[in-house]
This record gives C-alpha cells, sequence and structure tokens, in this order.
C-alpha cells in the first residue's frame, strides 16, 4: 500500500462507490446512450451503466437504466436528485409519499419528471415485448463526497414532505412563470412528451429559437429544453461545467472551443446522444434536421436554487446575463463576432444534405 493510500487522503466517495457496486462506466466526450452495453444492477433491479462525460464537473454524474420488458425497478429511496429523460418504451412510475398516499403517473418516450426528494419509488415497464430506456442526471456524486457515507444517502428515512408538491404536478399540469427570454419557466414534477410542450421564444441567443426551463420537484437540478428552427443556428456562448446536453427531436452538431483554441470539436448529435460543454468552453448548437430540432439540458443548479453565487446573481440581475454579448462583459458571442469559419461549416453542412439556410437575415449574401 502506498503512502497516499495509508494516509487517507484525495479520497473520492462517489467513484469509491462505483467500484462497490460493479456498475459499468461509459466515459467519452459524448455518448450515444442507445449504443450503451448495461449491465444488471442488482440494487435498482434494472441493467445499467454509468455515464461520464468529459465534461460534466464536479457535481453530477448519468446513469442509463435498461428496464426489460414486463419488470418493474426495485423500490428505491435516497438523498439525491435525479432528472429522467425516457428515451424509449412506455410504463408507469409509483410513489409512496410522507403520509403513505400513493401516486403514480404514465410517461412514454420523450417523458420528462423528477422524484421528489427521498421518496419512496419504483418503475414499471408497461410492455411484455419491448425494454424502456430512460436516463437521468443526478447529483449523486456530490452528496456521496459531501458526506462520504453510503447509510446516509441511501438508507435515510427523513420525509422531505415540502418537495411532494401539487397533486397535478404529477399528471403533466404546471405553473407558467413568465420572467424574461432564457428564465421563464414551467413548474411542475412530469412533462408528458418534451418535444410536444410549447416553448417561449429566445430570439436573444438567436435566429427565433424557443427555450422554457422546468421546475421539477422543487430540486435544485436544473433542466431546460431549447428548440433551432430548420436551418438555422445559435449563438456561441459558455458557462459552467456540468450541463448535460441531449438531442431529443431532430439532428445537428455542435462545435466547442476554448479561448484561443486553432481548431473547434465537433459532435454530431440525433435522438439519444448527449455531451456536456466542459467548464467556460465555448459551444454552438446548429441544426441540420428537415425540421426543427431540440435538445434538453440537465445539470446542477436550478433557477430557484442556483447553488453557486455567480449562477444567482446572473438570475437576479445583479451581473450581466450570459445571453449578453462578449463586447458587453457577457457569455455570447453576436453572429457578426464569431469566426467566419463557423457559417461556412454550417452552409456546406446544409449543401450536402440539400437543405437551405434560414440565416441570411443575418450573413447577407
Amino acid at each position: 500500500m502506498n503512502a497516499i493510500a495509508q494516509a487517507r487522503y484525495g479520497i473520492d466517495s462517489y467513484k469509491d462507490w462505483l467500484r462497490k457496486e460493479g456498475l459499468r462506466v461509459v466515459e467519452g466526450l459524448a455518448i450515444n446512450c442507445f449504443e450503451v452495453e448495461t449491465a444488471e444492477w442488482p440494487r435498482v433491479g434494472t441493467r445499467a451503466a454509468a455515464l461520464h462525460l468529459d465534461g460534466r464537473g464536479d457535481f453530477c454524474n448519468m446513469f442509463l437504466h435498461d428496464l426489460g420488458p414486463g419488470k418493474a425497478s426495485r423500490p428505491q429511496r435516497h438523498v439525491f436528485e435525479e432528472v429522467i429523460y425516457v428515451l424509449e418504451g412506455a410504463g408507469s412510475t409509483q410513489l409512496e409519499l410522507p403520509n403513505g398516499e400513493k401516486r403514480a403517473f404514465e410517461w412514454g418516450a420523450a417523458s420528462l419528471f423528477a422524484i421528489p426528494l427521498n421518496a419512496k419509488y419504483r418503475h414499471f415497464n408497461a410492455s411484455g415485448s419491448e425494454r424502456a430506456l430512460f436516463v437521468s442526471t443526478t447529483n449523486l456524486p456530490m452528496m456521496l463526497n459531501l458526506f462520504h457515507n453510503e447509510g446516509f444517502v441511501f438508507d435515510n428515512s427523513f420525509d422531505f414532505d415540502d418537495r411532494v408538491g401539487r397533486k397535478e404536478f404529477f399528471a403533466g399540469e404546471g405553473v407558467m412563470n413568465l420572467v424574461r427570454q432564457g428564465n421563464n419557466t414551467w413548474e411542475t414534477n412530469f412533462v408528458p412528451d418534451l418535444q410536444k410542450i410549447e416553448l417561449p421564444d429566445f430570439s436573444d441567443r438567436g435566429a427565433g429559437g424557443g427555450n422554457l426551463l422546468f421546475l421539477l420537484a422543487d430540486s435544485s437540478m436544473h433542466a431546460h429544453v431549447s428548440e433551432m428552427p430548420v436551418g438555422t443556428y445559435k449563438k456561441a456562448h459558455r458557462h459552467g461545467p456540468g450541463y448535460h446536453v441531449m438531442c431529443v427531436g431532430g439532428s445537428g452538431f455542435s462545435l466547442m472551443w476554448r479561448e484561443g483554441d486553432k481548431d473547434f470539436e465537433r459532435v454530431e448529435w440525433t435522438h439519444g446522444v448527449v455531451f456536456p460543454p466542459a467548464d467556460q468552453q465555448w459551444h454552438q448548437h446548429f441544426t441540420t434536421s428537415a425540421g426543427s430540432a431540440r435538445y434538453l439540458a440537465t445539470g446542477f443548479g436550478s433557477l430557484r436554487y442556483p447553488f453557486t453565487q455567480a449562477r444567482r446573481q446572473e438570475i437576479l440581475g445583479e451581473k450581466v446575463a450570459f445571453s449578453t454579448s462578449v463586447r458587453d462583459g457577457g457569455d455570447q458571442i453576436e453572429y457578426a463576432d464569431q469566426d467566419p469559419r463557423i457559417h461556412q461549416v454550417f452552409l456546406a453542412e446544409l449543401a450536402r444534405r440539400g437543405l437551405k439556410s434560414g440565416m441570411d437575415r443575418f450573413f447577407p449574401r
């Protein structure tokens, strides 16, 4: 045993727990969830894998769950938060609330939901012949490294009854809070179909796109969905780490780079591909499908509970917004200021696919 191990420092309690669980870990810049090989996870009762994306930061991870035909997950409760997105299949989730009352809701492909903190729950596959595949973004790494005690996180009897939310929140209903572009929110616990929900305007990010933030189960987890019209792309921007970007409709690609880089990293995406831009890494999203493209971003630090001071100042307007140009001290690059190569890359991709650009009003031919 080396000196560091004997001295017991530099410990990552989350990764130690993963090794103890024997859970398969998949790493990469971007991961296609449909291509991940899963293995049995006895604790949960599903086939599963942990997804560690290069830009995930210190707070979050993802779990991919493959629930077999006609099967149900084992009863769970835990003191970490998670946001769940259904990739394919159909089923239901049953919760037991602190007062003993039970609630259930049915989900399908493109559903999004959150489990109230430490509530007891199970997932059920409604099909006798097809699997249900869903992915969750969690703050388990933060919680295990904070308390470094598995029993506290997974065997805690405390009831967070203030997290349950209204009964209608489990039926797909919610409350809309119109704040301003980029901060408009839908408070609920369950979104039946991310591909169909109406999105408020977010043209500040460019080219007439839409955006909606979610407050799910009164948690500190962030989730938002954005849409880009056909033939368009968003303005380049940057932010903190851990925002897992996942395509939920259409197709496209993203370019990522750091200040001073000569070249771009390029990620191609279709439904099920996920990647988180790294901390303060510039990134820009482009749609290449014949219709509009939508993506979901999940991470840690919600609009209600930002967690970090920088994010709180941004939300409360105490500093420049993330949609403010770098010329004014913000974290967004306007079309007129972007690298000229970027628009040419996009036009070449559209030409290859036989599509027309919708960006002519920003880049007159």
